[in-house]
């Protein structure tokens, strides 16, 4: 449990051995594995926990099976290396979360027998990458039927169907996780807070760093001392990179992603499609999500980091261009009901390295600064990206202690069973959506959120009528979560956000009106609130038409 004018006092208070900057999944994992190994440990964030790319990913936990067409056919072997570290990982994420995680059925339709044996042998390829602790069903190669019982909406014209599996997590409840449960091994979390400059000592290495509170306003600084500053702020890594050494070279080529929301019906499965080929050489997913479908992903460069990414028109025209021909029916643009856009940190090449682009994880030490980056990467290695960066920081401080993130439960995991939404019924009497949700969004936790039920009644109301999202989750946010704002919880907190944009509207004000209760907000900011979020959602609908 967290609540952030107890860690800024905390902070204010306390040395740190490191300062984490960016509490997305790779400085999360980072704060964990840190405090695991007895370091003091700060992890702050100019904005929320996951607020940026870790929030808006495909929700995949994968080795990534383009990769591994990619390291064959280019002879790659850091892209084999980056499946091989995906798929060691996999087990470990479905495993130290199982609340936040399951294994998905994923199936690839293909138009020939030629295609279907093509992939079926890639993908048997990538299932002997797996990890030997690994229990995920192998693939098969399914004939038309059975490609379509399994989700029914598939295209007529389709010849067969390949079917493997990987596994499916809440990114951005999964990164919160990560940082609770670091702040449960000792670490202080903040967010809302950014590094606004570095202090250093006379040979130039960095000593502290001036944040400024940005809930309170710019002008409210302090100054943290750490005797080593983590960056782990991913596609902003080189922001910070030069905050410490201005004459640093660039690193970082930002690329966009998107994805678009359609109805559950547009699979009506909760299988997950795997569309193979697209004109710019990427995969495109539809995947099951919150009784939703998420279809993405895109990949262009993107140069303007002070804009947030959103899902555009002809972003739109393209994802449903993409998905027709594997459906036996026309998906209309009217049916979207919310996207979201992120940006993926790929690596630029150093000076000393001759390959163009990284697609794996790198840790970069400034000589000059001192400044440890960790930079590249992608969700589901975030652990071994985490243990690298950490292992580098132990060096330098000779702390000779080893990770052992391998097998930590997260917050949540401990005594979480699957079918524990089954005693929230029994226990509460609340509809079954609503008991499967608190399941699976708070694993052991739940048992918080009901308590708070019993104090008020009304706050097991819904949110939204066709959502599973309560009232008493609100008030559990502010209280143990660190939420501040509206967005934090519609978008992050709990999803509704990236499901449904005119739901997250319509349940603007009242996640307002409880915020307003716990954060002490006058009406005039409860109000200000709810009209910048309401516009902010506008501008969202507006350009995906």
């Amino acid at each position: 449990m967290v609540n952030r004018n107890t860690e800024i006092e905390k902070m204010q208070h306390a040395p740190y051995d490191v300062c984490i900057i960016g509490a997305g999944a790779s400085g999360a994992g980072c704060a964990l594995d840190a405090a695991l190994r007895g370091l003091r440990v700060l992890l702050i964030d100019r904005g929320d926990f996951s607020g940026e790319t870790s929030s808006k990913s495909t929700k995949l936990i994968h080795g990534g099976v383009r990769y591994l067409e990619q390291a064959f056919k280019n002879l790659d072997f850091g892209q084999l290396r980056q499946v091989r570290h995906g798929l060691e990982e996999r087990h470990l994420l479905l495993a130290n979360a199982p609340h936040l995680s399951r294994p998905l059925g994923l199936i690839t339709p293909v138009f020939s027998w030629v295609e279907g044996l093509y992939f079926s042998i890639g993908l048997k390829l990538y299932g002997l990458f797996a990890s030997s602790n690994d229990n995920l069903p192998a693939s098969k190669w399914l004939n038309k039927k059975s490609a379509q019982t399994l989700i029914p909406t598939l295209s007529e014209k389709m010849h067969s169907a390949v079917l493997y599996y990987d596994g499916q997590l809440d990114d951005a409840r999964f990164a919160f996780a990560l940082a609770q449960s670091a702040s449960e091994a000792g670490a202080t979390i903040i967010n809302y807070l950014e590094v606004i400059d570095f202090q250093k000592d006379p040979k130039g290495k960095i000593i502290g760093a001036t944040l400024a509170d940005k809930l309170s306003g710019d002008t409210v600084h302090t100054t943290v001392r750490a005797k080593v500053f983590l960056n782990c702020t991913g596609p902003f890594a080189d922001h910070i990179r030069v905050l410490a050494n201005a004459a640093t070279e660039s690193r970082i080529r930002p690329s966009k992603g998107v994805h678009a929301v359609l109805p559950f019906d547009v699979l009506n499965s909760q299988y997950a499609l795997l569309i193979p080929k697209t004109p710019d050489g990427r995969v495109v997913f539809a995947i099951p999500f919150h009784q939703q479908v998420l279809l993405g992903t895109t990949d262009e460069l993107y140069s303007d980091l002070e804009k947030e990414p959103v899902l555009e028109a002809k972003e739109v025209d393209f994802l449903l261009e993409t998905l027709a021909p594997y459906l036996s029916r026309k998906v209309h643009k009217e049916e979207i009901a919310a996207g979201f856009g992120g940006i993926r940190p790929l690596i630029t090449a150093g000076k000393k390295q001759t390959k163009g682009l990284l697609r794996d994880h790198e840790v970069e030490v400034d000589e000059t600064s001192g400044l440890f980056s960790l930079l590249g990467g992608k969700w589901t290695t975030y652990r071994i990206m985490a243990r690298d960066a950490v292992d580098a920081v132990c060096r330098h401080l000779g702390h000779q202690v080893a990770c052992n993130t391998e097998n930590q439960p997260l917050s949540g995991a401990e005594g979480y069973h699957p079918e524990d939404w089954e005693k929230i019924k029994v226990q509460t009497g609340l509809d079954e959506d609503i008991c499967r949700h608190l399941s699976q969004n708070y694993g052991s936790r739940a048992s918080l959120v009901i308590a708070l039920m019993k104090d008020d009644p009304q706050f097991n109301c819904r949110l939204s009528n066709h959502f599973p999202f309560i009232a008493a989750e609100v008030v559990y946010a502010a209280r143990y979560e660190m939420c501040c704002t509206i967005r934090d919880f519609l978008a992050r907190r709990v999803r509704l956000e990236i499901l449904n944009w005119e739901a997250a509207k319509q349940s603007a004000a009242t996640v307002a009106q409880l915020l307003a209760g716990e954060l002490h907000w006058d009406n005039e900011k409860k109000e200000m609130e709810v009209i910048n979020y309401r516009n902010l959602l506008d501008q969202l609908i507006a350009k995906s038409k």
